[in-house]
């Protein structure tokens, strides 16, 4: 009886935490509230705080999950695409991930303005689990040394990052597309 609790425990938490993320991407940290979050995962606020201990809590959990799916989506594409997986991934980053509803956005773009406005410990957070990213994106590329290696991961990740938060922000599509296919075609030059 006790695994069931434990389970139904789990699968709570974990839609939970799916709402929570989702708040946090479409919302913002300050324009998602504890209530809305919780209502949006449909428990009580008190669940929540039971879940997280407090909303900053919540939102450091947000991120680290969402950058343990990003990690783990460019390991999936390094092992399906190969030698070829950095191009298929800026693809999929500057369109299709780039035009889904922000709810359902990358952590590293929707989250990391939101992270600088943040304490200490959430942005220890944030920073351990870009290292590990950055580790990720570094060991599928192919120059000279692992020092080459991260510098080309940080401002390939720092240039996917802003090409979609520009994209993001203007509301002309053909200047969002214009300024996607820019970040694609400086990559690809690199």
């Amino acid at each position: 009886m006790e695994k069931k609790t434990g389970n139904k425990k789990e699968v709570t938490h974990q839609r939970i935490l799916e709402a929570v993320h989702s708040g946090f991407r479409n919302h913002g940290y300050d324009g998602a509230g504890v209530d809305g979050l919780a209502k949006e995962a449909n428990v009580t606020s008190g669940a929540l705080y039971a879940h997280f201990g407090s909303k900053a809590g919540a939102f450091r959990e947000a991120i680290h999950e969402g950058l343990t799916q990003i990690n783990e989506g460019i390991e999936n594409f390094q092992k399906e695409f190969g030698d070829n997986w950095l191009d298929e991934f800026c693809d999929y980053y500057l369109g299709e991930k780039r035009c889904e509803d922000l709810s359902n956005s990358c952590a590293m773009q929707s989250l990391t303005p939101e992270v600088t406005r943040s304490d200490d410990e959430t942005r220890s957070i944030f920073q351990s689990d870009m290292l590990a990213v950055v580790d990720t994106f570094s060991k599928g590329l192919s120059e000279k040394n692992d020092k080459e290696n991260s510098e080309k991961a940080w401002a390939t990740i720092s240039m996917l990052i802003g090409g979609v938060t520009l994209a993001r922000a203007v509301k002309d599509q053909e200047l969002a597309d214009i300024i996607a296919n820019s970040v694609q075609n400086s990559l690809e030059k690199s």
